[in-house]
This record gives C-alpha cells, sequence and structure tokens, in this order.
C-alpha cells in the first residue's frame, strides 16, 4: 500500500519598516478589513459579502490580472473570499483565513501586525505580515515569499503617501 507524503506547510514573514507614521497612526487603515484595496497595490477591490453566520466577517478581494494572448483582450479577475479570525486593538494585529479563491490557494492564515518603534520619538514604525499555508501548485515558497514581500512594501508605501498627505491637509486647515 502507497503512502501519500504530505508536504509541509509554508511559513513565511516579511516587515516593512515606515520612517514617519507612528503604529497608532498606520493601524486604524489596515484594522479596516474592507480597506484593503486602498493600500494592497495589486488589489482592484474589496468588500464585505453575506455569509450564512452572522458572526462570521467575510471580504471579497479580487485583481484583474493583464489579458494575454490567449484572453481574447480580456483580463482574467483573479478572487479571493477571506474570513476574519480576529482583531487585536491593543497589539494592533488581525489574522484572516482564504475560505475560497480561484488561485489555487488552499489553505492559508495571515496575521497583520503593526508594530512601534522602540526608542523613536519623531516617528516609524513597522508592519509585519506573516504566513503559514499549503503549498500552492505552480509557486515555490520562494516565489510566494516574494509577491507576499512585495506587496507588503507597496501597501506601505501607499499608506505612508496617504497619511503625509492627510498631514498636509491638518497643517493648511489649521
Amino acid at each position: 500500500m502507497a503512502t501519500q507524503q504530505l508536504e509541509s506547510k509554508w511559513e513565511g514573514k516579511s516587515i516593512a519598516n515606515l520612517k514617519h507614521p507612528k503604529a497608532e497612526q498606520v493601524w486604524p487603515l489596515l484594522e479596516d478589513f474592507f480597506n484593503f484595496h486602498n493600500w494592497l497595490p495589486n488589489i482592484d477591490t474589496c468588500h464585505q459579502i453575506n455569509s450564512n453566520n452572522k458572526d462570521e466577517i467575510i471580504r471579497y478581494c479580487a485583481s484583474t490580472a493583464p489579458p494575454s494572448s490567449s484572453d481574447n483582450g480580456e483580463g482574467i479577475i483573479k478572487w479571493c473570499h477571506e474570513k476574519l479570525l480576529t482583531v487585536n486593538k491593543i497589539e494592533r494585529c488581525l489574522s484572516y483565513e482564504v475560505l475560497d479563491n480561484n488561485i489555487g490557494i488552499r489553505s492559508y492564515v495571515s496575521t497583520l501586525k503593526v508594530l512601534a518603534l522602540d526608542g523613536v520619538d519623531e516617528g516609524g514604525c513597522q508592519i509585519e505580515w506573516s504566513f503559514v499555508a499549503d503549498p500552492i501548485d505552480g509557486l515555490t515558497l520562494e516565489l510566494f515569499s516574494g509577491y507576499v514581500d512585495s506587496s507588503l512594501q507597496g501597501m506601505a508605501e501607499n499608506i505612508e503617501k496617504a497619511l503625509v498627505l492627510i498631514d498636509k491637509h491638518v497643517k493648511y486647515d489649521e
């Protein structure tokens, strides 16, 4: 009788350093579970969807991949349904899992944390994105980790830009 060898789970963590904003400025932007598309460069839409369980909070995230020569000039929509697992306002972290998708993810749980930098009075913080996932067909752990890292770096850049604009508006209005 043949035995199946189970592939081990993928685990990874990426960190983005934000130079100016403090953790308490960044956290409210990430805490909003349905605001992901405003920060993550490759997500076009993110919104709540109804669940059969009223206690579940589920979002739909999607992006449109550019058309290839075999797509007849139309892009392909890549989507995920993700369930919020935990939110800890004191530790500034949230966790979610992928429930359903069309991109080959079988099991994926992610945690986003916003960390204050010790001893830095003028600002600055870190965003940490960690994950545990089953291997994804067609990808390696290195490729997937690179995708998470580049996504996080883009997210951090977008958040910094938005907070600079907000800060300029506040100073202008005073």
